[in-house]
């Protein structure tokens, strides 16, 4: 089978099941917002980040209140994400150098975001496709990986060369919408640890699931 095809054939599917589905689920108003919750995003789930970011944000408005937060509050302000030591400071971090090199604005390239701390393709993707409406790519997270693997989409462990298989097969206008529906698949079907093989509509195109239908089969 041809592998574009297949892969638009999983695209018509997915888009056929979760029509709602439209970016990303984290909640900002403005890129600098998403950039904070996309950083908080890591190792954790996006309806906790909300949770957190409610107040946060009400508390630190611009990339001078967070460069300029004392450390400390800002570390509880962000605990219920965990890691919350690094990513209170990657925060003051990267805001320190928004204020100094960017204007205090979040940057519209990929090559300009990826310059800053600890930010590379994945969270650029998400902040210049969401906040900015710049398609460069895919943002490769666990779901992705996940799935890219599992489908046959990617054989390779590196999120960028993830991302370089999947902008082969997938036409650049449909790339936003695929990283979308290829997220929501594994937080509803396609799981970590016990993926929902026999009501999954891509069954019939998924290399891995006989494999995981047949071991599951006998467990409750």
């Amino acid at each position: 089978m041809d592998e574009k095809w297949r892969a638009l054939r999983i695209l018509r599917l997915l888009r056929e099941a979760y029509p709602e589905v439209r970016g990303t689920a984290l909640r900002f108003r403005t890129p600098l917002e998403l950039l904070i919750a996309t950083i908080l995003s890591a190792q954790c789930t996006d309806e906790r980040v909300n949770e957190v970011t409610e107040e946060l944000f009400r508390r630190y408005r611009t990339a001078e209140d967070f460069a300029g937060a004392d450390l400390g509050e800002l570390e509880e302000a962000v605990r219920p994400t965990g890691f919350y030591r690094s990513k209170a400071r990657r925060i003051k971090e990267v805001c320190r150098v928004l204020v100094e090199e960017y204007g205090s604005e979040v940057p519209r390239s990929m090559e300009e975001l990826v310059k800053l701390p600890g930010v590379a393709r994945k969270t650029a993707n998400i902040v210049l496709a969401n906040a900015y409406g710049i398609v460069e790519g895919i943002a490769v997270d666990t779901h992705v990986m996940r799935l890219s693997h599992r489908l046959g989409l990617s054989k390779e462990k590196n999120r960028d060369k993830i991302e370089r298989d999947l902008m082969g097969l997938i036409p650049r206008e449909d790339w936003f919408d695929f990283n979308y529906l290829l997220i929501e698949h594994g937080r509803r079907v396609c799981k970590a640890r016990r993926p929902l093989c026999e009501d999954c509509i891509l069954r019939d195109l998924c290399p891995s699931a006989q494999e995981f239908l047949q071991r599951f089969k006998a467990k409750p």
